[in-house]
């Protein structure tokens, strides 16, 4: 097997756990609200809730966050996908069908 070595130039080198800036706008935009394709909403217990971070790690869309000592949902942006249900490690999460709240799916006035 042939092993071959790209030289990258050092000014675009990227450092070690290095963070990326955003081009513009950065934000949060309308457009890209996506918590009304949720089906099923995750419910977090905070009694059993560890402060483990899997779910926060694991979220494609970085709807879970940390506040303060507790994890919180962004359901703007949760699309109810249950990643973070299945990786929670002491069963902390529970998905519950959206209808079951007041007001159902955040909704967005416009599309696009």
């Amino acid at each position: 097997m042939k092993s071959y070595e790209v030289k990258i130039a050092k000014e675009k080198l990227l450092p070690e756990a290095g963070i990326v800036k955003a081009p513009s706008p950065n934000g949060e935009q309308e457009s890209m609200i996506t918590g009304c394709w949720r089906v099923l909403r995750p419910v977090i217990d905070h009694e059993k809730c560890t402060m483990c971070r899997s779910c926060w790690i694991f979220c494609p869309d970085q709807a879970i966050e940390v506040k303060g000592e507790e994890m919180a949902v962004k359901l703007k942006y949760c699309k109810g996908c249950g990643i973070c249900a299945d990786v929670c490690p002491v069963g902390a999460i529970e998905r519950v069908p959206e209808l079951d709240f007041e007001g159902g799916v955040v909704r967005l006035e416009k599309l696009f």
